[in-house]
């Protein structure tokens, strides 16, 4: 990308700390012609970076990324209807990000018509991508173990996204949709039971008479896209993609791998693609995201977390997705109504809308720090106030009520500057035929999601019609709604007023205090209601600026070409499965340093051969190619090699095959994918 705002030099504060200072004004809004029936594309772009970066979710408990388990993607699905055009963006990222949304958006403009109300950044909330890449210091210090905005891992995002998105556009054609809804029962559950239970809605019966409002949000909601292609016999369909919304935290992973991975999202999507493509030979961009997941955690067996249990989840999952995707077949159509409708509202100018208001500044609450359930830290989150539970008893007669802040609320902005927290509410609606999307920057609990999904029904004049995680009815207008959390930003947590006076995770990282859930469904009905019949609705800032603090994690390539060796340092071995990880061969390689390799490019896969090695062919497994496009193999970097006779810069690599398959008289070996400038190296024969 050329001309980036990322470009510009950073300047220093007196002591030291570099900061990078940039805007990016919106593209010019302009009408798009009028298109008779559906238009679509699609484009699957990998966003896995080299080792080396901080990963988010975690806080100061992650690790640095040092390879990868299962690749990060960027799913994107494009729709044309009528005056609208969108691009779905679906990535594995702990959230969305203004920041890269503009930046795409204004990459995007001279070569597609996707306008920036149309650019919706959505993401599987993993908590083992990396972060860096916000809007914001505060989250770019505190989601992840390091500090800082990277420039260049934020402009590696903006390229690969942009580019997708214009590949999307530029091979659309005729095509057919439907959405559709359904539930997955046994793989999630509720990790703070007592807020959610302090809900005037779940404790009083009387107000759900059918016992409907349950501890998670059970629904799955799929898009489903066909290409419309000329065949022998006339018009037929195709796959192209598959875009899911569902409600799971990205964390049944443990927080101590090291190696990137978008968690049990990368077995739900792979699960979807290979039972489409078993079924007709084509394989969809296949995309997902979060629903309402905010108290919604992996029904985890206790002391399994790892990727045989992740896989177990999302696999399950992906198995209740293929089941609704061939559903939809008979509802494909090409008649879907699109309107798209974007709002930034700037909390500096208005903190109050019909009589809700947001307290003047954010307060970081004393249970954030003890962690959530899956991840709690050690000692503090045993003791009073941080642990959960404990609100305040007196003294909130204040905007944050409940809420112990850590330092006071006096002492805590000397430390924690207004200007280093988001400012600027992104909230964003697509409805796509008779489902309304709407958008949300924070993890949202199951019932702040049904209340904004009631809200913005009520908005619509569809009093009775379906919300998030709640009765799939309907009315005359027949419109459902669909919550999904961290888009185009990330802001922390919104909890309702009732689970917020309970403080637990959920609370204490609900920033801007116990109205905010009323705050948001008030602003996201508004925007439902401008948005849909409109086409294209656009209300945002002017110009979007930021002053963050930087820090550089990417690896770059080395000034001058690599002359490290690749080759294999030594013979596979296979190590036993535990009751936690799968078995696995392993072998370990020398190469270039991280920064001459593209990591988001193909480095190793596994070849087999049935006739002592005459002949080889790609490795197989249960018809899954065994490669590092899937889940069978990880990449790790071991770091700079420290036996001289291989000469300087070369450093050592390790991969492994977990879960490999066995058949007696078969050899395999592992291969090393020509990438970059490296060639491509062949293992030794192992059985």
């Amino acid at each position: 990308m050329t001309n980036s705002p990322l470009d510009v030099d950073t300047s220093t504060r007196r002591w030291g700390a570099p900061r990078m200072r940039f805007s990016v004004p919106p593209p010019p809004a302009r009408d798009l012609p009028e298109v008779t029936g559906l238009l679509a594309g699609a484009a699957l772009v990998d966003i896995t970076p080299p080792p080396g970066l901080p990963k988010a979710g975690y806080s100061a408990n992650a690790h640095t990324g040092v390879g990868f388990h299962t690749r990060l993607r960027a799913a994107i699905t494009h729709l044309r209807v009528g005056r609208a055009s969108l691009a779905l963006v679906q990535t594995d990222l702990l959230g969305g990000s203004p920041v890269v949304q503009h930046l795409v958006a204004r990459a995007v403009a001279d070569q597609t018509d996707v306008p920036l109300a149309g650019i919706w950044m959505g993401a599987t909330h993993t908590h083992a991508g990396p972060g860096q890449f916000l809007g914001s210091d505060f989250y770019n210090k505190h989601a992840s173990n390091k500090a800082g905005f990277d420039p260049d891992w934020t402009r590696f995002l903006v390229d690969q996204i942009s580019a997708g998105i214009i590949e999307a556009v530029s091979t659309r054609g005729p095509a057919v949709a439907a959405m559709g809804t359904t539930e997955v029962w046994g793989l999630t559950r509720n990790r703070s039971h007592d807020p959610h239970t302090n809900n005037r809605t779940v404790t009083d019966k009387r107000l759900d008479p059918q016992r409907k409002w349950v501890a998670v949000n059970p629904q799955l909601h799929l898009l489903r896209v066909d290409r419309v292609v000329d065949g022998d016999g006339g018009t037929t369909t195709e796959p192209l993609s598959a875009a899911v919304v569902f409600s799971i935290h990205g964390t049944g992973i443990s927080v101590h791998a090291r190696e990137y991975n978008a968690d049990l999202w990368a077995y739900l999507k792979g699960e979807l693609g290979d039972r489409i493509e078993a079924d007709c030979g084509r394989r969809p961009v296949v995309g997902a995201m979060e629903g309402t997941h905010a108290d919604v955690a992996p029904a985890l067996r206790p002391g399994l977390a790892g990727h045989r249990e992740a896989r177990r989840i999302g696999t399950g999952v992906g198995a209740d997705a293929h089941e609704l995707y061939q559903a939809l077949g008979p509802q494909l159509r090409d008649d879907l109504t699109l309107d798209v409708g974007l709002r930034e509202v700037d909390l500096a100018q208005a903190r109050t809308i019909e009589g809700v208001t947001l307290p003047e500044r954010p307060a970081v609450g004393a249970a954030l720090v003890a962690g959530a359930t899956e991840n709690v830290t050690p000692v503090i989150h045993r003791i009073a106030p941080f642990s959960p539970g404990h609100p305040k008893r007196w003294g909130t007669d204040n905007a944050q009520a409940q809420k112990w802040v850590i330092g006071s609320r006096w002492l805590q902005p000397l430390v924690l500057p207004l200007a280093g927290f988001p400012r600027v509410m992104p909230l964003h609606v697509v409805r796509i035929g008779d489902r309304v999307l709407v958008g949300l920057p924070f993890e949202t609990t199951v019932e702040s999601g049904r209340r904004v999904a009631e809200r913005v029904s009520r908005a619509l004049g569809n009093h009775s019609a379906g919300s998030a995680g709640a009765d799939l009815g309907g009315d005359e207008n027949g419109i459902t709604v669909v919550v999904s959390s961290v888009v185009n930003d990330y802001w922390g947590y919104v909890a309702t007023a009732e689970e917020y006076e309970r403080q637990y995770y959920e609370g204490g990282h609900t920033l801007y205090g116990p109205n905010t859930q009323a705050f948001v469904a008030v602003q996201a009905g508004r925007l439902a209601a401008d948005t849909v019949g409109s086409g294209v609705f656009s209300d945002v800032v002017p110009e979007r600026r930021w002053n963050v603090g930087v820090h550089r994690f990417l690896a770059t390539p080395s000034p001058n070409p690599p002359s490290a060796p690749r080759c294999f340092d030594r013979p596979a071995t296979f190590t036993d499965p535990t009751a936690t990880i799968d078995g696995y061969w392993e072998q370990v390689w020398l190469d270039a340093a991280p920064g001459d390799l593209l990591w988001h490019q193909p480095l190793v896969r596994v070849e087999a051969s049935d006739d002592g090695g005459s002949t080889w062919a790609p490795a197989l497994d249960h018809g899954r190619r065994v490669d590092d496009q899937g889940w069978a193999l990880a990449v790790t970097h071991l770091g700079a090699d420290r036996d001289s006779r291989a000469g300087e810069g070369v450093h050592r690599y390790r991969v492994r095959w977990f879960d490999p398959v066995h058949r007696a008289g078969r050899l395999h070996r592992f291969v090393l994918v020509a990438n970059a400038t490296r060639p491509e190296v062949v293992g030794d024969p192992f059985d």
